[in-house]
């Protein structure tokens, strides 16, 4: 069997940067351990595969370790393919998930993904494995799909260098780490680790933006944020909260392009 692949880098413009996943197209679903199987040879944080729904599509995500329930960049690098490669015409995407419907915009060079919003829960006492796995206590923790760690200062952010093993025993989806930028025009940065999915440290996190658009636009009492996910490779999303979702746009660029033969 054949099958197309690329390697699609998001919330970039630029290749090298932002977050690659793999998207694979398919007619019909392969069984859930040979996606698994791609998803690992890829060796990528994700790897996108989808089919075909009517006019629309269905989406599913896999890590090296597992499927999962939401991935932001995986989508916008999906949406890149659809729109780029396949020559889809309409003006939106709509995708049927684990996750509900995600709808995805296209205008001029951006993508826009239409997420749920995540609701996280501030908790009145803060684990010490936060401080030591982390290297610095946060300020606050809230706990949701992902923990969040507050911290106080946006150059710890960058700087943090975690014990993923000591992250990895925590029960959870992964750990986000976030603070208020103290750089023009980026108001939040943040950086993700998800050990218990397969991913040491997840360059360019769509989903995790999902808990930190609310709980940000709460704190600094606006909708409209722009984010800076710090990960040694960087990207760039802006964020708008509306209601129950969450709106993430971004771009995306093309890498690579080959086949799978399996």
């Amino acid at each position: 069997m054949e099958l197309p692949i690329y390697q699609v880098d998001a919330f970039t413009s630029d290749v090298f940067k932002g977050n690659p996943a793999a998207v694979v197209p398919l007619q019909q679903w392969l069984p859930d351990e040979v996606m698994q199987n791609i998803a690992l040879e890829n060796n990528l944080s994700e790897t996108a595969f989808f089919i075909p729904d009517g006019d629309n599509f269905h989406i599913r995500w896999f890590t090296p370790a597992t499927e999962v329930n939401l991935c932001g960049h995986a989508t916008l690098a999906t949406s890149w393919v659809i729109y780029n490669e396949l020559g889809y015409d309409k003006n939106s995407i709509r995708f049927k998930s684990i996750s509900g419907e995600l709808i995805v915009q296209q205008s001029k060079n951006n993508l826009t993904l239409n997420f749920p919003a995540w609701e996280s829960k501030k908790a009145n006492i803060i684990d010490p494995i936060f401080k030591q796995a982390l290297g610095h206590a946060p300020t606050e923790i809230y706990k949701g799909k992902k923990w969040t760690a507050i911290f106080d200062d946006a150059r710890f952010i960058q700087s943090a260098k975690p014990d993923i093993a000591l992250l990895g025993t925590i029960d959870c989806e992964g750990v986000i780490i976030s603070a208020q930028s103290n750089e023009p025009n980026i108001d939040i940065v943040s950086r993700y680790f998800g050990p218990q999915v397969g991913i040491e440290e997840d360059p360019v996190t769509g989903s995790a933006h999902c808990i930190l658009t609310p709980i940000w636009a709460e704190k600094l009492g606006k909708t409209k944020l722009k984010a800076y996910q710090a990960s040694p490779r960087g990207g760039h999303l802006d964020l708008e909260l509306k209601d129950d979702r969450v709106h993430i746009t971004g771009q995306a660029t093309l890498y690579m392009k080959g086949t799978i033969y399996i």
